[in-house]
């Protein structure tokens, strides 16, 4: 096991005194990747202050996984040959439960933004984090009222966080990075639309004076870095803690918080990983490409991202999440030994995303496609499901498929050899139906839309004669899961015929998915 080679009360000092570094979202992904580049920092002497974790949706992460165990927790790095790596990280400085509710915290956090060392703040709060918008594509009643109401009584993340640069305004204009390493396409905008949308609704109620808007806009104060991201990180796994206490270590045990969040003392992930990221930091940054961060311009961050997000990796895990869950699996790596979900993948990956994706040059989408396929997903020792994959696909659908259907569009593309998108996307209204392809129920993932759209297929029985066009275009014409439009696309008929196909009884899912893509190779 590798230990840390500096002193963690040092850092805890550090960052009490001159923080530099807040990171939102004390998740899984944060405590394997993120906390891993914190910590090369500080033990190379590149970072001093240790990493301030701020968990804005869950109290539980922060009072049972972090404060128990002194912020410290084990990353167990798990290669395709079987090898179990392990580092004891002990990056993280404080972890603090930002919310409303907690006045401490509250407190706590606006009285670091406003301390003029800190640098930069990253991400990963998931693409359900930045949400302002209701089903319909309005402002959502928590953020009328948080545009209504005074900055203190945020409750929306991204109402929270524009009240701590609020405060950092105030406390003198000091500049600083905010870096979204969600993962999903243009994030870094994404971020700045929603914490303008909150700043601006102020400031046209006369909240606050227009000099912030003025602060927020200007990249030399507040930038708003994109970036790309690529660490599969599932939940702890029972198979690890069990490979860990045969090891002799004791704190092993997986929580359940009460918000539904698996965590543990221990993370599990894979050997791969990229972080790409836009080199914009007005107030300095640690030399975070030491750490093996890729820092580059905006376009090339773009096109890596869109690489992976929307072609190369992304799409590929939802669609075997969709009909991993339809089939029974409870294992992403499973899946790999099925030939006709490997060829729906090599279908999607290779002959419908790669002839739109532009090359970023810094990593070639071919070779990519090939690890993923060959390496990664394959991989028995990474414990990962599609049910954690499904999880929020709703928010997924537009990013995974409909950027590369709008490459398509843009540029006079023929679409009438898509398979593996149209099936797609007729596997997930299939998947809605909460019937596994044997017939019997499961239990979908969560998803913030699910209580929308599951009623339009709900009541539907394999089998039975319908009128799939009706049933479902109020699912396929929605633009905030579909920005694009199926019908110019012409794939509305390939994604009802799909569908009807995938509902005639049972087995009729796998049977669908050999006959469309099962040939491919």
């Amino acid at each position: 096991m590798k230990l840390p080679d500096f002193t963690q009360t040092e850092a805890i000092k550090a960052a009490a005194e001159k923080p530099v570094w807040v990171h939102f979202g004390g998740g899984n992904l944060f405590r394997c990747f993120h906390a891993e580049i914190a910590q090369k920092l500080l033990n190379s002497g590149d970072l001093n202050a240790g990493v301030i974790v701020a968990e804005t949706y869950d109290d539980g992460v922060v009072e049972q996984a972090y404060k128990p165990f002194n912020n410290r927790f084990l990353q167990v790095v798990m290669d395709e040959k079987g090898n179990y790596d392990k580092t004891l990280l002990a990056s993280v400085a404080n972890a603090i439960y930002y919310n409303r509710a907690n006045p401490q915290g509250w407190a706590e956090l606006k009285a670091i933004f406003e301390n003029p060392s800190l640098q930069f703040v990253t991400m990963s709060i998931t693409e359900k984090g930045y949400a302002l918008a209701d089903i319909n594509g309005k402002l959502s009643a928590a953020a009328q009222a948080d545009i209504a109401g005074a900055p203190d009584e945020a409750t929306t993340n991204m109402g929270a966080i524009a009240r701590l640069l609020l405060a950092r305004y105030q406390a003198g204009k000091f500049p600083i990075a905010m870096v979204s390493t969600d993962n999903f396409s243009e994030n870094g905008k994404r971020f700045a639309d929603g914490i303008l949308t909150i700043a601006q609704g102020w400031a046209d109620k006369g909240t606050v004076d227009t000099a912030f808007i003025d602060y927020l806009k200007d990249p030399n104060q507040v930038s708003f870095p994109w970036s790309m991201i690529d660490r599969i990180t599932p939940n702890p796994a029972e198979s690890v803690a069990t490979i860990l206490q045969q090891s002799g270590f004791e704190d092993t045990t997986i929580i359940h918080t009460a918000k539904h969040t698996n965590i543990a003392p221990f993370g599990n992930t894979e050997a791969t990983h990229y972080l790409v990221i836009e080199d914009s930091f007005p107030n300095g940054r640690p030399a975070l490409e030491k750490a093996g961060v890729i820092l580059t311009d905006r376009a090339t961050v773009n096109d890596a991202d869109q690489m992976k997000v929307t072609a190369c990796l992304n799409p590929l895990h939802t669609g075997l999440a969709i009909f991993g869950s339809i089939l029974g699996y409870t294992s992403i790596a499973a899946e790999m030994a099925n030939p006709d979900l490997v060829a729906l993948i090599k279908q999607l990956g290779y002959n419908e995303d790669l002839p739109v994706v532009k090359d970023p040059h810094i990593i070639d989408p071919k070779q990519f496609i090939d690890e993923v396929i060959e390496q990664r997903l394959p991989n028995k020792n990474i414990p990962d499901t599609p049910q954690r994959i499904a999880s929020d696909t709703s928010q997924k659908l537009a990013i995974r498929y409909g950027v590369t259907l709008q490459h398509y569009l843009d540029e006079n593309k023929d679409t009438s050899s898509l398979k593996a998108i149209p099936l797609i996307i007729a596997g997930w209204c299939r998947y809605l139906m909460a019937i596994k392809d044997d017939g019997t129920p499961f239990e979908p993932s969560r998803d913030p839309l699910l209580a929308d759209v599951q009623p339009h297929v709900a009541a539907i029985k394999l089998g039975e004669t319908i009128n799939v066009h009706e049933t479902l275009r109020p699912i396929l014409t929605n633009r905030q899961i579909f920005p694009v439009d199926f019908d110019q696309l012409n794939l509305t008929k390939t994604i009802e015929a799909n569908f009807a196909a995938m509902i005639t009884g049972t087995g009729a899912v796998a049977q669908t998915l050999h006959q469309v893509v099962g040939e491919e190779k």
